[in-house]
């Protein structure tokens, strides 16, 4: 399966919300939202199959707001493309919150060199349920 990458544009919306819906353990963000931010779209045999949203910080240092991959593309690569292109395409320190309980997306981060660097209690408002901290250098 060949893996296409490309920003994000307003065209992506509907199936990136669909991925989000499909992705509970995920960030719930008001989709269009994400147009104000690095959008980036992974397509598998032109579908859009994932997506990545980062922002930067400060020089230096970025931060990855929000990943999710379609089910049915899960486990074939699509979100460590995106992470890779992220780390990438944002030299430096990325950081990202996971949430506690998301022991399937700590190990994916790990797997890509990120650290726990800290947790924030009662981070996700949804849930009341705390926030691991993670970061890599790139």
């Amino acid at each position: 399966m060949s893996v296409e990458l490309r920003p994000g544009s307003r065209d992506d919306l509907p199936a990136i919300a669909e991925i989000q819906a499909a992705s509970p353990e995920a960030s719930q963000w008001d989709v269009p939202e994400y147009l104000k931010y690095d959008l980036l779209v992974a397509l598998c045999d032109g579908r859009v199959a994932g997506f990545a949203v980062a922002r930067r910080l400060a020089d230096g240092e970025s931060e990855l707001l929000n990943l999710a991959v379609h089910p049915a593309f899960r486990r074939r690569g699509v979100g460590r493309r995106l992470v890779e292109a992220l780390t990438a395409g944002h030299p430096g320190m990325l950081w990202l919150e996971v949430r506690e309980s998301n022991l399937g997306a700590r190990k994916f981060y790990k797997s890509l060199g990120f650290c726990d660097a800290g947790c924030r209690p009662c981070y996700y408002p949804d849930s009341g349920e705390g926030a691991i901290v993670m970061n890599v250098h790139s």
